[in-house]
């Protein structure tokens, strides 16, 4: 890739409005009832559905945080496609609301921190779960640049260190950094059972123990795409001196749909 790269959307006019203007009311509706406290935080985990089912949760976190210039955003690779940890250093994302840039200079000093990372496009090209939270930063943010990690790994070890990584990269800098770790919750089981096992993820994530989330997510069988993003996310923070977690919202696709026999989880929480 060269400097002049942009990534294109791949998802938009189907998990969000392609219309800048629809997008943008969208996005203010879902944070318009929680424009309070907003808070400097090191981390968070905000849910990558489409904007109607997952986006009050997203904007519920948005609302709440302080967007310093700069984030690091993990997602899970639904496609399969690229390379297990595929980063991109040098290419813009284009959402309806304009470019984002890369930060190149975080880039590459998470290359050097972390070498299991690869510059990989391919991974991300077609991948949502990036891409959805852009639009939320953006409003927030209107001179934001970010790093972008598709993570293809479940491997405990690789994920503490890429987080350890990541917070090797990001304590010399002056700036705040936000950690965002992109996931959904448990899929496609009912309602009930789906809150029992989010419920039980969650309760790690409050207590930062990444180990903890790794292992419920593994033993209890908990479809949470993004755990691997979270236990780097968490990883990290709690290096750079995180000491809690909140709990901002939680709910279900059935919430939405009326449909609870088959639902998504979605939990938005804020590490400080």
């Amino acid at each position: 890739m060269t400097s002049a790269a942009v990534r294109a959307p791949a998802v938009a006019g189907r998990f969000y409005p392609r219309r800048t203007d629809e997008l943008v009311r969208d996005i203010h509706k879902y944070m318009s009832d929680q424009e309070s406290g907003r808070a400097s935080a090191m981390g968070c985990i905000a849910p990558h559905a489409g904007y109607m089912f997952s986006g009050h949760v997203a904007g519920a976190v948005y609302a709440r945080l302080q967007i310093p210039r700069c984030c690091v955003i993990l997602c899970p690779n639904h496609t399969g496609m690229g390379a297990p940890l595929a980063i991109m250093t040098d290419a813009a994302w284009q959402t309806p609301l304009g470019k984002v840039a890369a930060d190149a200079e975080l880039g590459a000093a998470l290359l050097r921190s972390c070498p299991a990372l690869e510059e990989d496009s391919t991974a991300h090209r077609s991948e949502h779960a990036i891409e959805v939270q852009l639009p939320f930063l953006q409003a927030r943010r209107g001179d934001l640049s970010f790093v972008p990690i598709a993570l293809g790994t479940s491997n405990f070890e690789v994920l503490r260190k890429l987080g350890e990584a990541l917070a090797d990269a990001i304590l010399p800098r002056k700036e705040k950094v936000l950690l965002i770790a992109s996931s959904d919750m448990n899929h496609y089981e009912s309602d009930a059972v789906t809150r029992i096992k989010d419920h039980k993820a969650i309760d790690r994530v409050l207590a930062l123990d990444a180990r903890g989330l790794w292992e419920v997510v593994m033993n209890e069988d908990v479809s949470m795409c993004g755990f691997g993003p979270a236990v780097a996310m968490i990883t990290a923070a709690k290096r750079l001196g995180a000491t809690s977690a909140e709990l901002v919202k939680y709910a279900t696709s059935g919430d939405i749909s009326g449909d609870l026999d088959q639902v998504v989880g979605y939990a938005g929480i804020i590490v400080r």
